[in-house]
């Protein structure tokens, strides 16, 4: 039952053997947050796309075949069921990161000197990542950073679906017209951490077999 428990909700670092033969690297309810909010922000993206042709701020439109919705209304629709959807699961995965101590174990301390050295050999195709378990310091300051360009991508987001209701907020971020680019500046942000996440996967392969399982072979 012990073990059991920890697969499925990974209370602290998961490091639990499962019949001597596997580790578990990332607990049941972190997958189905994870793969949750893949697919609501790939709806918004692709959705605000379709927003943004409606009115584009530089010289250039999305192409129609990457953008969702069909048309405005339809984009807009799409664009606020997937605001709830990432809006309930993210607040769930931060409250159980927290709870469970995770967001502590796994994402701090960063060493800004640790970085600089593995970012260096990130561009040489030298950083080794055989722990999976465990992330290293390029990965916690990208996470960190992620995190925050979503908090800003939230509240920019409020300013463009409610900008009467936030005057304040829509003061803070320089007006609706500025909020449109700090909500278009961290929506490309998004788009390119979600990238080269794509080509790090690409890189190392099981690291999505361990997302999509949960687990992975002793060595």
């Amino acid at each position: 039952m012990g073990a059991a428990a920890h697969f499925l909700f990974g209370w602290g670092t998961p490091t639990v053997m499962v019949n001597n033969q596997q580790v578990i690297v990332h607990p049941l309810w972190l997958r189905a947050t994870h793969w949750i909010n893949a697919a609501g922000i790939l709806v918004m993206v692709s959705s605000g796309w379709r927003i943004y042709n409606a009115s584009p701020l530089f010289p250039f439109r999305f192409p129609e075949e990457i953008a969702l919705g069909g048309w405005l209304a339809g984009a807009l629709l799409w664009h606020f069921a997937a605001m709830w959807l990432v809006a309930v699961n993210g607040l769930f995965y931060l409250a159980w990161n927290l709870l469970s101590g995770r967001m502590v174990s796994q994402f701090l301390p960063i060493s800004l000197q640790q970085v600089r050295i593995e970012l260096g050999q990130a561009l040489r195709l030298e950083l080794m990542h055989p722990e999976l378990r465990v992330y290293n310091a390029v990965q916690r300051l990208a996470y960190l950073c992620v995190w925050i360009d979503i908090a800003v991508l939230v509240l920019s987001g409020l300013v463009l679906w409610k900008s009467v209701q936030f005057p304040i907020l829509r003061t803070l971020l320089g007006g609706y017209e500025m909020a449109r680019l700090v909500h278009f500046a961290a929506m490309a942000a998004l788009v390119g951490f979600t990238l080269v996440h794509l080509v790090m996967v690409a890189v190392a392969p099981r690291s999505l077999l361990v997302m999509l399982r949960g687990a992975r072979s002793r060595s």
